[in-house]
């Protein structure tokens, strides 16, 4: 081998250690996170799991509590789930309900506001509960929770509310909102039209099939 390799090779041996001389603190953190974000992501998934296993347990104990009619120990079972969990929202649904079955309308408002539900699901909490509201004789609170919701049911319940509030005027608007924004065939039509009359308004005619 020529001289000149010999001094090329040992040239770029020297940078090479320099080079790590100086940059080897760098090189060995950069490994050091990179396994620490690999060893922490799967340390993540498994917590998911691991969390996502126990609320499914949570909630199996709270419907197999409700079927037997434990309220009590259902109750116990959806305090141990996370708020704001789909299956909280879906097991504390299902304890209001069976509150109200066992005559415990108080507990189950308190259950139905505890519930941090989702955009997709509020607005059947929230109908729930203003329901259960007004069946306790507090419509103005019913009110407030209903707020500015537009669905044809919610229409309904204030409709209700505002009439156990004695505002029969904006009770038959708000019924024949709910007609105008509900189907024809809507099983539910014939009792919201009842209840317009009963409030001193006419049922719209269903427009005839062109």
């Amino acid at each position: 081998m020529a001289i000149d390799d010999l001094l090329d090779e040992h040239e770029q041996s020297e940078r090479v250690r320099n080079w790590l001389k100086n940059n080897g603190a760098g090189l060995v953190g950069g490994v050091a996170l990179g396994l620490a974000v690999i060893f922490g992501w799967q340390w993540w998934q498994k917590h998911q799991l691991q969390q996502a296993d126990q609320a499914n347990q949570n909630y199996q104990a709270a419907l197999d509590s409700l079927s037997t009619g434990d309220v009590k120990k259902a109750q116990a079972e959806v305090a141990k789930l996370k708020g704001g969990d789909a299956y909280m929202d879906l097991a504390a649904l299902q304890l209001a309900k069976a509150q109200v079955e066992a005559d415990q309308a108080g507990a189950a408002i308190v259950t139905l506001r505890g519930i941090k539900a989702d955009p997709s699901l509020k607005p059947l909490v929230d109908l729930r509960l203003a329901r259960l509201l007004l069946d306790t004789g507090k419509p103005d609170e019913a009110l407030k929770v209903l707020g500015d919701a537009a669905g044809s049911a919610a229409l309904e319940a204030r409709g209700d509310a505002l009439l156990a509030s004695g505002k029969r005027d904006q009770a038959r608007d708000s019924y024949l909102k709910a007609l105008t924004s509900m189907d024809v065939a809507a099983p539910q039509r014939r009792l919201v039209e009842l209840k317009l009359t009963d409030a001193g308004g006419t049922p719209p005619k269903p427009a005839k099939p062109i």
